[in-house]
């Protein structure tokens, strides 16, 4: 069975950080992607970080133009645990975030119960 656990949201000033963690059960990473989305009130979930499965590209990392150089996404594959490290948070940060795993095929995909994350003064 199939499980992402997240943890890690909470409330933070502009100009502070975080860190986002998912645990995950029942997938491997040589064929999954995994990585993180979010969704904003009244906004489409979007993509936020991920780490290519290995099979398809070599477990490259992508980021979103918008996180470029603030947020920084790690795995450690030996806990089956994936972070995302978010620096620098500004108030547009603020959202749902939620865990992701997809095939590399597209086949499958899975999502965490998302962790709020809110930038504020």
């Amino acid at each position: 069975q199939v499980q992402l656990v997240e943890s890690g949201g909470g409330l933070v000033q502009p100009g502070g950080s975080l860190r986002l963690s998912c645990v995950f059960s029942g997938i491997s990473f040589g064929v999954y992607a995994t990585g993180w989305y979010r969704q904003a009130p009244g906004k489409q979930r979007e993509l936020v970080a991920d780490i290519a499965a290995h099979y398809a590209n070599l477990g490259r990392t992508n980021y979103a133009d918008s996180v470029t150089g603030r947020f920084t996404l790690s795995r450690d594959n030996s806990k089956n645990t994936l972070y995302l490290q978010m620096s620098n948070l500004k108030p547009e940060d603020t959202a749902v975030y939620y865990c992701n795993a997809r095939r590399f095929d597209d086949t499958q995909v899975y999502w965490g119960q998302g962790t709020q994350v809110t930038v504020s003064s």
